[in-house]
């Protein structure tokens, strides 16, 4: 793997977005990160189309786009004639096979990395917040005991502060 295409967490990360409640890539990230051009890159996959399923690759609809075009300003984005197309994690997997040179390769098993480690945090913060759901449940009925506790410890206390007779030595 050359230096080039050795890519960091947070730039692949920085690129993952959230649409039709599915992590996507948009096509013109991925192609910056395999170093092609977007064109370049939907043109291979309308050539292989057929391994390209709508749960992989989808087109954004114009108020989908105008939506992440104000999210992210138009910078980046503005100017395209088409509506981009976006990547699921399977799509992305999809793309090694049909864009092969070395980078594409190198790249798409670094963001499928990317999109693994991010589905494990995402079930450990689930499991989490399952174990927190039953803590919470269980000390649901415990506010009554703890105050009858201490209510108890108080009374206690006050009692050893007051003067008792002494018996004994």
């Amino acid at each position: 793997m050359n230096e080039e295409t050795n890519l960091s967490h947070e730039i692949i990360v920085s690129k993952i977005l959230m649409i039709r409640g599915q992590k996507i890539m948009l096509d013109s990230d991925l192609a910056q990160l395999y170093q092609v051009e977007t064109k370049q890159l939907k043109r291979q996959v309308r050539r292989n189309i057929e391994r390209f399923p709508e749960d992989f690759v989808f087109v954004l609809t114009k108020e989908e786009f105008d939506n992440l075009r104000s999210h992210f300003g138009s910078s980046s984005y503005g100017g395209q004639r088409y509506l981009p197309m976006v990547f699921t994690e399977q799509g992305v997997s999809m793309l090694s096979s049909v864009l092969k040179s070395p980078v594409a390769i190198s790249v798409s098993i670094q963001i499928i990395r990317v999109f693994t480690k991010m589905r494990e945090l995402l079930l450990s913060n689930k499991e989490l917040l399952i174990e927190m759901e039953v803590i919470r449940s269980k000390a649901a009925g415990q506010d009554e005991r703890i105050e009858a506790i201490f209510n108890y410890l108080q009374q206690f206390v006050q009692e050893k502060n007051t003067e008792r007779k002494r018996v004994g030595y």
